[in-house]
């Protein structure tokens, strides 16, 4: 069992002045999208497991391949993210069911030597719906500097069977970020690093 892949898309953005000021150095934000046919559209199906099972390995190893290519290594990925549209005659569930398995989204995170999860979203739409990557720091869930997103669209994607499936980095975070990170907040607010919600 493959996925029917219709075609790749490759979004790649390059970003020298961010806010009339002069980037130190160039910031680079890209991704890869999968236009794959949606095994289950049209119908609802109790067991989706063979189809993530079979899709999750195949799509994670050949997308992650084409954004090490991109970046010219995993060390050069500081910020990382997936997201999943899939079309009108599919379920959220099947959008989420590509991406939210170890067997898609571990091949990226060994590939970059990531701690954190995946930021990610799953949405449904037609051709030409946003496509909304969340980015977060590979290695710090609470560096707010690496809070980003990346947005695009396909003219013809995802069709109503298909599923858009993507990953997206960045190289850097925001050329002149200066909100400070989540930790001197918690420190502010007199919380536990352990325990943020004070629960």
């Amino acid at each position: 069992m493959h996925p029917e892949i219709r075609k790749i898309v490759t979004y790649d953005e390059e970003i020298f002045i961010e806010g009339f000021r002069a980037a130190e150095h160039p910031w680079r934000l890209f991704a890869v999208a999968a236009v794959v046919r949606n095994p289950w559209a049209g119908r609802f199906v109790e067991d989706l497991k063979p189809e993530i099972h079979a899709y999750g390995p195949i799509l994670g190893e050949m997308m992650t391949k084409r954004m090490i290519r991109l970046a010219g290594s995993g060390e050069a990925i500081e910020a990382y993210g997936k997201a999943a549209v899939v079309g009108l005659d599919g379920e959220i569930e099947h959008a989420s069911g590509l991406i939210h398995t170890l067997r898609f989204g571990n091949f990226y995170r060994e590939a970059v030597g990531a701690k954190s999860y995946l930021a990610f979203t799953n949405t449904r739409g037609g051709a030409n719906a946003p496509i909304m990557v969340p980015l977060m720091d590979k290695n710090d869930a609470g560096r707010r500097s690496h809070y980003l997103t990346i947005q695009f669209a396909i003219p013809d994607a995802p069709r109503a069977d298909e599923i858009v499936v993507v990953l997206g980095a960045a190289t850097g975070g925001r050329p002149h970020h200066r909100i400070g990170d989540r930790y001197q907040d918690l420190k502010d607010l007199g919380h536990d690093l352990d325990n943020p919600a004070a629960v």
